[in-house]
């Protein structure tokens, strides 16, 4: 992590509640413009982004919808088993679970974990530990009672958002949730796309700016442990890109239009798929591509993010669109402006 993206964050300036808590409407955050030719910092209202769009620019989007990804569970496998919270962190390939489990009491990791090991949860469901990850040792590897759309109902019924320390209440799902989301997968929300409203989505369709989709479910962002997080594992996360939005993203480019990326998991998604020539394609796959100042982008050409903490590994993405110098100057004002950091925060176009 390079030194520009070592500043110290104000704990005031995290965003405790959503907007629509804090008397505001979702579109009406704050908006931090950065030009990336110039450099050029403007402050505005999210509710203005039509400023900085035109005509035949596309807008891609992550549709991945938050799951309630927090479920209290105790082991059933031995007497006076320890209770915990199971923070779903993904869903693998064989139907099996990567969690992050966090002891009740005591020590968050000292529940005696160990394969074989069973997680009795409310309506009768149930999980197995089988084993540590091998990459990020934190998690550890479940296989539910149930599967499939049976047990993603299930969890929509057991399950609250993940909460961190910042966040003051725990609000319901529904303030976790981009309007347009549609596939649920995602243990926290992609939270870029947040202030958009339909409302907005149909004035920009309007005005000649489309609007795409791709999935890409979202890890956890914190394995509640600093020297782990401070190493930025890089999460294999899996995405979709539709036929569709591979043609969308071909007529913009031939229109001279613009592909913005609503979110740093839309940037992962589609330079993970993209050829030498920025072209993108219909794909399915899994992806641990980690992107910073020496990745030439290719399918990307703006990005609309929210403002990410000290050392995050986001920043160094945001370094393959601009020099970590201008990042750096960009986000002391937004500090000194008392923009709000984290989901329910404020939101930085650079384009």
């Amino acid at each position: 992590m390079s030194a520009p993206f070592k500043f110290v964050l104000p704990p005031e300036l995290s965003a405790k509640e959503p907007p629509e808590r804090r008397g505001i409407l979702r579109d009406q955050v704050r908006l931090l413009a950065i030009d990336r030719a110039t450099g050029n910092i403007e402050h505005t209202r999210f509710d203005q982004i039509d400023n900085y769009l035109r005509a035949n620019d596309l807008l891609v989007f992550n549709s991945s919808r938050t799951l309630p990804a927090s479920m209290r569970g105790c082991d059933c496998s031995r007497k006076h088993g320890p209770c915990m919270e199971v923070r779903l962190a993904e869903r693998l390939p064989d139907d099996s679970w990567l969690a992050l489990l966090l002891c009740e009491k005591g020590d968050p990791f000292g529940c005696g974990l160990q394969p074989a090991m069973q997680i009795q949860f409310a309506e009768g469901l149930s999980a197995t530990v089988l084993e540590r990850d091998a990459r990020i040792p934190r998690l550890w590897k479940l296989r539910f009672s149930i599967s499939g759309t049976e047990l993603v109902d299930l969890i929509y019924r057991l399950g609250k958002p993940i909460r961190y320390e910042y966040v003051s209440a725990p609000w319901d799902l529904d303030y976790y949730q981009t309007v347009y989301a549609t596939e649920p997968g995602s243990a926290e929300m992609p939270s870029a796309g947040r202030a958009f409203t339909w409302k907005l989505l149909l004035d920009l369709k309007r005005r000649g700016i489309d609007a795409a989709y791709v999935v890409l479910h979202t890890g956890l962002s914190s394995y509640m442990d600093d020297e782990l997080d401070a190493q930025h594992p890089a999460s294999e996360e899996e995405y979709f890109v539709s036929a569709s939005t591979a043609e969308k993203i071909a007529k913009a480019r031939a229109n001279g239009g613009r592909v913005i990326a609503v979110g740093t998991t839309v940037v992962r998604a589609l330079e993970s798929i993209a050829d030498s020539d920025g072209r993108v394609e219909e794909a399915h796959g899994y992806t641990r591509l980690k992107i910073d100042h020496q990745h030439q982008l290719r399918a990307v050409d703006g990005l609309l993010t929210g403002l990410h903490e000290p050392e995050a590994s986001h920043l160094d993405l945001l370094s393959a669109f601009l020099p970590a110098e201008k990042i750096r100057a960009a986000y002391q004002e937004a500090i000194e402006r008392k923009y709000l950091w984290h989901e329910f925060g404020d939101l930085n176009l650079i384009l």
